[in-house]
């Protein structure tokens, strides 16, 4: 008996030093919103987003959706009191993405009739102008997360297709979303240092992560989390440990809008609240409300 009570108190302390996952982030969506570890509302920012970053100055890029003020969307930098920094106004259909680049330029992609790639200094000035070609005429399939990379090629999800283009804009590499029932259009793309790229299928409900050659070598899909249902897959997050973060567009509670899971499809974290709003992107922060280290997004 001693050593069962002995077995049970020390599984209890085990368990009392491994607290369960917190996160904090930010959310981009038709809620635009940083949140703390326990959920709290810590900053928020009155209009529909598309894609943002919390920056290392502590100010916020958010890419604007179309609106009477910014008829063709827009990016802004904003400080933590809402004061307007930086601006670039679309002048399309719509903006679809924006990343500030290691050198202060901000990339972005513009849809619409003349779909494109934008690089655009601090006064917004552009600087790199690369077309795409797009078989999508709907704008708001052109290209959705596109982000460059460490080498200078852009991962551009557009449609079924993930293409990485070099600085020419010429596709050096291409990932063609498997044929299925559902409309497997791509949203976010993410390439680790080993080559790998984790892809989310929206209305097909899944994510897939392949190799250099295409291949499959990991995916998640609707039906392997138990209880708990796979909706629109959009926005990633890969983090350091392997774990796959994932925004579920489509859920509303009590389904999670949020999804945190290990390589083994465990869930460790999830968000889920109450409002009618999807979480369309997001960005994982750490406790210092900073960019969270290591985290690819």
């Amino acid at each position: 008996m001693r050593r069962v009570l002995a077995l049970l108190a020390s599984l209890l302390l085990a368990s009392a030093a491994e607290p369960p996952t917190k996160r904090a982030f930010l959310m981009l969506g038709g809620a635009t919103q940083i949140l703390d570890a326990d959920g709290k509302v810590t900053w928020k920012y009155p209009a529909e987003t598309r894609d943002g970053c919390v920056l290392p100055n502590g100010h916020v890029l958010l890419t604007l959706a179309k609106s009477k003020t910014y008829p063709g969307g827009a990016v802004i930098e904003v400080t933590r009191d809402l004061k307007v920094v930086f601006e670039y106004k679309g002048t399309q259909a719509e903006v679809n993405t924006a990343q500030r680049l290691p050198d202060g330029r901000t990339m972005l992609t513009e849809a619409g009739a003349n779909p494109r790639i934008l690089e655009v200094d601090a006064t917004g000035r552009i600087q790199v102008e690369i077309p795409l070609l797009c078989s999508a005429k709907d704008p708001h399939f052109q290209s959705r997360m596109t982000r460059k990379q460490p080498n200078g090629h852009y991962l551009v999800p557009q449609d079924k297709l993930v293409r990485e283009l070099d600085p020419t804009g010429k596709v050096v590499w291409e990932y063609q979303a498997p044929a299925s029932k559902l409309d497997n259009r791509t949203f976010c793309a993410l390439r680790n240092a080993a080559g790998h790229t984790l892809v989310s299928l929206t209305v097909g409900n899944q994510v897939v992560e392949v190799d250099a050659a295409g291949k499959v070598v990991w995916e998640l899909k609707a039906g392997d989390l138990p209880g708990l249902p796979i909706n629109r897959t959009t926005a990633l997050a890969w983090l350091p440990n392997g774990n796959v973060v994932l925004s579920n567009y489509a859920a509303r509670a009590p389904h999670p809008k949020l999804v945190e899971v290990t390589r083994d499809k465990q869930v460790v974290w999830t968000y889920v609240d109450d409002s009618k709003f999807g979480v369309h992107e997001f960005q994982l922060l750490d406790a210092d409300g900073k960019p969270l280290a290591g985290a690819l997004r």
